[in-house]
């Protein structure tokens, strides 16, 4: 890409729900760029893509040429990414969002907000990992606890939105939801039991060492982005049935003391972040009232924590799709594309 040309753009599993946010993204920033093209597999050729302005159908990205682009977003399809990413960073900026490259130590995993620092080692073309959502949202939030105290441990319970697995999974969802109310048994396939009216403390499967894959994830990502490798993170990884919106209670320890307004003040001036007043019980971070409003990583229920010194406790929720995954990627492509004008 030159210095006087507007990008060419690709987005590959356009037909998913982190894609079509993508190129929504795309259109509320108003991103200026040559030309748009929208892939994914063959079972989604010709579909119509969510796109008032360009009226987009579905390519198929088997057979499309990644010379002609010169920025690439693969859109959290693991399959997807393996198949063809690494041969499209021949040619362009691949922003990869799904868990295929993220712990290759020679692709940066980038959140915007916290690291922006390593696209510096990117040069005109190649491959950029995203955190998976959970990881975002996480690491949002501690990189400015950590540059005010030193974060020695977080202690994390996970509330993991349904849309997390995709549009089968929302509407698996909204399905059982209906067949209760109306006396019917739930299906319970999506996630191998019942999630309308339910709370099920595993996401993605097992491990051998009886923590899960996502638990993992969220460990080994966090880690990496805030490049704290002996960081200690314990996390439990739990199901909800709420279509949007990861939530999370953490308890964070430091090395200094922590004094709550200090912390306060420095969550309120963290990028990408908004800070519900911890005086207020009128309003807390919750997926039915902020996760329609997607741009921020909220934070409340900020306190010391009474039972430890150097301690806090915090309550976090974000959009997972669209703040941790659209909004994030769509950020990183900005900084890219920005460098070279």
């Amino acid at each position: 890409m030159s210095a006087t040309s507007l990008p060419r753009i690709a987005v590959v599993g356009a037909s998913s729900l982190i894609g079509a946010a993508v190129i929504d993204e795309l259109r509320e920033r108003r991103m200026h760029y040559a030309e748009l093209h929208a892939l994914d597999d063959q079972r989604s050729v010709g579909a119509p893509v969510s796109d008032e302005e360009a009226k987009l159908t579905v390519g198929d990205v088997a057979a499309f040429d990644f010379s002609r682009v010169d920025l690439v977003f693969f859109c959290g399809r693991t399959a997807l990414s393996q198949r063809y990413a690494q041969s499209a960073a021949a040619h362009a900026w691949v922003i990869d969002g799904s868990a295929a490259f993220r712990m290759h130590p020679e692709v940066p995993l980038v959140v915007a907000d916290v690291n922006p620092q390593v696209l510096g080692h990117v040069g005109s073309r190649g491959l950029i990992a995203l955190p998976g959502s959970a990881s975002v949202a996480l690491a949002t939030v501690l990189a400015p606890l950590h540059s005010l105290a030193g974060l020695v441990r977080a202690e994390v319970a996970t509330y993991h939105a349904v849309s997390g697995s995709g549009r089968g999974a929302m509407d698996e969802l909204a399905g059982e939801t209906v067949a209760m109310l109306s006396g019917k048994k739930a299906r319970g396939v999506a996630f191998g039991r019942q999630i309308a009216f339910n709370v099920i403390p595993l996401v993605d499967s097992l491990e051998a060492d009886g923590a899960s894959r996502e638990e993992h994830r969220i460990w080994e990502e966090t880690r990496r982005v805030l490049d704290l490798p002996a960081l200690a993170i314990n996390a439990t990884a739990v199901r909800v049935p709420v279509f949007f919106g990861h939530s999370f209670a953490v308890h964070a320890s430091f090395e200094r003391a922590v004094d709550l307004a200090e912390a306060i003040n420095v969550l309120q001036r963290g990028s990408g972040l908004r800070v519900i007043d911890p005086e207020s019980i009128a309003e807390f971070p919750t997926p039915a009232t902020l996760a329609v409003d997607p741009d921020q990583v909220y934070v409340g229920r900020i306190r010391a924590d009474i039972t430890r010194d150097r301690g806090l406790n915090f309550w976090v929720m974000a959009d997972n799709v669209r703040k941790c995954a659209a909004h994030n990627a769509v950020s990183v492509s900005q900084i890219l594309v920005n460098r070279c004008q």
